[in-house]
């Protein structure tokens, strides 16, 4: 047998992983591993073989049970199952780290002034408003009259995936335009699930919660700018929002904006520090010089210094790009595995125009929604911003050209899922299980047509454009 040279099997791993590497930097990536995922998990939901191992994982329980002396005991968390564990815990993350993007670009980014933020917003709240309306038109008085706010969200992941796939076909500006306009869309996405889709609140547990939240928010004022000052509080304000009927996640948002943004060292306390260092360092050099480079007293300043270097960036931003990579390949991806395995018992599911005056068409509500509500909606109140001076078309852009990329607004898929997997919980059990499936392969669908006909336009509109200059 022969044995493959140490040096060769490292070279094939350094190149393993330049290419991992390279290819998780690319702005499509997140949205190739998430499609992944999605076939993935309707292939193991629908195939005899994994179908029932696939959903008996999902249900597992994962709460502890404890028992007391006198017989009693208590269950934490509540029902917690492997699905819920992700709805509930591991989307908390997900959802830290949108708010502290909306955080970053309210600050210093493309939200940060009323010139750069009118339009966005403007253009978002239509996003929202049209598919909403739509839904609710065709769903009005049926047991899927609730799911309204499902079509509402843009998937950013998805939406600048396809347009870095389309390149210089987009003009710098609408790229801009559409990113902030997700981001906008993603803060009235929460406003909305924190509103609309929560459960029946206790207020003595909300109230304690809100206590907390203001003690937080007097420690950030104080100057506090340790992590684990707002980790341990962070758990408990969880808690409190779990067991009060508040949704979960909406924790993981309040705690991103309580997070300090302003680094723990000033730009002259870095300088002084650095030089201090840079002159110990060399002190130290010449008294153990035999103990080669860096010896022990080296390795303690440099490890002193490589902290107050990180203490340099703020907490917000170091949090923001640490957890980025987590959420985007490996939550986000575990939450496509989880929720988008639907059954498919037969092929009126993707019937979207199917109607039942009981139940009304979650399927067709939510397709129309993101396929014409989105675009519309973004359109025409980008129209009428403009029209009234309020906002100002993108630099190079043309409304051809605004309408094809609204279309890519339509793309739902993470957010729209989400809200789905809160939606019908007033109806039998059996009932609001297949409202969300329904919604779930709708989601899917609208998504990938919306993905579609806005690549489609943005290539015949620039084609257009080109023959036409």
């Amino acid at each position: 047998m022969r044995l493959i040279p140490i040096y060769a099997w490292n070279k094939s791993v350094y190149n393993f992983n330049r290419r991992n590497r390279r290819f998780v930097k690319q702005p499509w990536a997140q949205g190739v591993i998430l499609l992944a995922c999605v076939v993935i998990a309707m292939l193991l939901a629908n195939l005899p073989m994994t179908g029932h191992i696939y959903h008996k994982i999902l249900e597992t329980s994962l709460s502890i049970s404890v028992s007391t002396p006198d017989g009693g005991g208590f269950i934490f968390p509540k029902e917690m199952t492997v699905e819920k564990f992700i709805n509930d815990i591991l989307m908390v993350v997900f959802f830290f780290t949108v708010g502290l993007e909306i955080k970053r670009e309210v600050a210093y980014g493309e939200l940060s002034t009323p010139k750069k933020a009118i339009m966005p917003i403007i253009a978002a709240f239509g996003g929202v408003v049209m598919p909403a309306l739509i839904y609710s038109l065709i769903n009005n008085g049926t047991a899927a009259s609730s799911g309204w706010g499902i079509p509402t969200a843009t998937d950013i992941a998805f939406a600048v995936g396809i347009l870095s796939i389309l390149g210089d076909k987009v003009p710098v500006s609408l790229k801009v335009f559409l990113t902030a306009l997700a981001i906008a869309d993603d803060l009235i996405a929460i406003l909305v699930v924190a509103i609309f889709y929560g459960g029946s609140i206790n207020l003595p547990l909300l109230g304690i919660a809100m206590l907390l939240i203001i003690l937080i928010m007097i420690m950030n004022k104080l100057g506090e700018k340790r992590a684990w000052y707002y980790f341990i509080p962070a758990i408990a304000v969880w808690v409190l929002f779990y067991y009060s009927g508040i949704h979960a996640t909406m924790s993981g948002v309040v705690m991103a904006f309580l997070i300090p943004s302003k680094p723990r060292y000033t730009k002259e306390y870095y300088f002084k520090k650095r030089d201090y260092y840079r002159h110990k360092l060399v002190e130290l050099d010449v008294i153990h010089d035999e103990s080669g480079w860096p010896n022990g007293p080296q390795r303690h300043v440099l490890r002193t210094l490589s902290r107050t270097s990180k203490n340099c960036i703020g907490l917000s931003d170091r949090l923001e790009h640490n957890l980025g990579k987590w959420v985007n390949f490996l939550i986000m991806p575990i939450f496509a595995l989880a929720n988008a395995g639907v059954e498919i018992p037969d092929i009126s599911y993707f019937n979207v125009f199917q109607f039942s005056p009981e139940l009304g068409s979650v399927s067709m509500g939510i397709f129309l929604g993101l396929l014409i509500g989105k675009p519309l909606g973004i359109t025409l109140a980008s129209w009428i911003a403009v029209k009234t001076k309020v906002g100002a078309m993108p630099e190079k852009g043309t409304w051809k050209m605004l309408f094809a990329v609204a279309c890519l607004g339509g793309i739902g898929f993470t957010m729209s899922i989400f809200v789905d997997t809160l939606s019908f919980g007033d109806q039998a059990p059996e009932v609001t299980a297949a409202l969300r499936d329904m919604g779930k392969v709708a989601v899917l669908m609208g998504s990938l047509f919306a993905g579609i006909v806005g690549s489609m336009l943005i290539n015949i509109v620039h084609k257009t454009d080109r023959q036409n200059s």
